[in-house]
């Protein structure tokens, strides 16, 4: 059986989203109750029987063919992210309960030390560390001055996701909130590896989804996003909005870290803005520096 639902949450969420007409059935005569397809549309779609698409939304299958799981990825028009993390649902049904996550490996808590240095080095470009679950590992000055500075807070307030949904100076930061709130908690669920069982990331759920009702809805929506690279547009009152660009890379032997860095086009207005907050927050930045947060802090 499917025994925490997400098989069959996952596979209803991708048949809600979906309208007949979208993959070349007849538009339905007749209003649903239930928004898109439904599960004998599906069925039809990869060639399998009603019966057989049922079991297997509801974890009642036992093994499944690759050539199953490919005309259902097609059916529903799945991406890369969303076929990975079907086939690793469907594997923590077939394959035997979920593996706990490594437990030696120190980088998931903290940044190594060529990591701090790396970030301090990039200032003044603004730039982080984060964990898989999104604490925020390290980050420099001008990260600090442009976002928030996640070393005064206490520890386990340290992450993104957390302070977006908490903070209500974070919904200033950001003025298109919503889609960044979106993104964020479909990355979030992106990074929770059905394989991998971890206490923490599902106690960051639980304590969310009680604190903030968005953040529970975003997470039912179960929507997946993994951050590589685009713009966001930052407020900040010293100088009004920032269009900025982002790159976010994978780092390596890490369970899941990854390094982000804000830039601004040369000889944009974001560019220039962007110079001046820094240059007028420099005394406090320079504070920081010298109070710099370790690993062990």
């Amino acid at each position: 059986m499917d025994n925490d639902g997400s098989l069959r949450q996952f596979l209803m969420s991708r048949r809600a989203r979906l309208r007949p007409e979208d993959v070349g059935l007849p538009a339905s005569p007749t209003p649903r109750r239930q928004p898109g397809l439904r599960r004998e549309e599906v069925a039809v779609l990869a060639g399998v029987s009603v019966d057989y698409y049922a079991r297997l939304e509801q974890g009642r299958i036992g093994r499944v063919s690759d050539q199953v799981l490919t005309a259902i990825e097609q059916a529903l028009r799945l991406d890369v992210l969303e076929c990975r993390h079907l086939r690793a649902l469907v594997e923590t049904r077939t394959g035997g309960p979920r593996r706990a996550a490594r437990s030696d490996a120190g980088s998931r808590d903290s940044a190594r030390a060529g990591l701090w240095e790396l970030v301090r080095s990039l200032d003044p470009l603004p730039a982080m560390v984060q964990s898989r679950r999104m604490d925020v590992l390290a980050a420099n000055a001008s990260a600090k001055v442009l976002l928030t500075d996640f070393d005064r807070m206490p520890r386990k307030d340290r992450n993104i996701v957390r302070w977006l949904f908490t903070d209500p100076r974070a919904r200033e930061r950001y003025p298109d909130w919503d889609e960044v709130a979106a993104n964020t908690v479909a990355a979030l669920r992106g990074a929770r590896d059905p394989l991998f069982h971890d206490p923490e990331l599902e106690r960051l759920v639980g304590e969310l989804s009680v604190a903030s009702p968005e953040f529970a809805a975003r997470w039912a929506d179960y929507r997946l996003f993994q951050h590589s690279h685009g713009t966001k547009r930052i407020f900040h009152q010293t100088v009004g909005v920032l269009d900025l660009r982002y790159e976010t890379f994978p780092v390596p032997d890490t369970e899941g870290q990854t390094l982000t860095i804000y830039t601004a086009p040369k000889g944009s207005a974001a560019a220039d803005r962007l110079h001046l907050l820094l240059s007028w927050n420099a005394p406090a930045a320079d504070a920081t520096q010298i109070h710099r947060h370790s690993p062990s802090d």
